[in-house]
């Protein structure tokens, strides 16, 4: 049965899919450990915001966005960072195949550095398809914002705010100030009870 389009998958589904789609046990603990942590970091800037926001899509957001990563694995279970770029929509691909809603393929393709837009992608000459991905819904600017917090760099890393913004001044001072809009419209998260309850730092 194909899922209507306000149909929102539940922990257990999304855990199990990252389950059957992780290549190695690795792969699982890095992409799903990470998607968990944006988790933490949206729900409470959820809950300090105030924001009528839909609880339940930004989790499965949050829990989905990075499903993509697993199909840049290749055979022995190496990455390719390459073309990591990809990974978002690879997995609003891999979702759409499953037929799951577009709400939900979204947080996927759009969630990358503060939205990339056709001249970005033509300008830097992506190996994705020329359009613009940028968020269109508060629950997925969230998504994104909280997603900056937490890098699944070599050891993973938890990133502040001041962080951040130098990793982003490197693509633009339009992208510097995408984030800062988001931050004022979001607030700076909590990291410590979040790296509190994991070894990443």
């Amino acid at each position: 049965m194909i899922p209507g389009d306000t149909w929102i998958p539940d922990d257990e589904q999304i855990r199990s899919l990252h389950r059957r789609l992780a290549p190695t046990a690795e792969a699982f603990e890095l992409v799903y450990r990470h998607c968990q942590i944006v988790c933490r970091i949206a729900e409470q800037l959820l809950d300090r915001g105030g924001r009528r926001l839909d609880r339940q899509l930004v989790r499965a957001g949050s829990l989905l966005h990075d499903v993509g990563v697993y199909r840049l694995y290749d055979p022995a279970g190496v990455i390719d960072h390459a073309n990591y770029v990809r990974h978002g929509v690879a997995g609003h691909q891999l979702l759409q195949e499953l037929g799951w809603p577009e709400r939900i393929c979204r947080f996927c393709s759009h969630h990358t550095g503060t939205g990339l837009t056709r001249g970005d992608v033509i300008v830097q000459r992506l190996p994705i398809p020329v359009a613009d991905y940028l968020p269109a819904t508060e629950e997925e600017e969230l998504v994104m914002y909280a997603d900056k917090f937490h890098s699944k760099t070599t050891p993973p890393v938890f990133l502040t705010p001041e962080d951040c913004l130098t990793g982003l001044r490197r693509f633009g001072p339009d992208k510097a100030e995408r984030f800062t809009a988001l931050r004022t419209k979001f607030g700076d998260p909590d990291l410590a009870p979040v790296i509190g309850g994991h070894a990443d730092r």
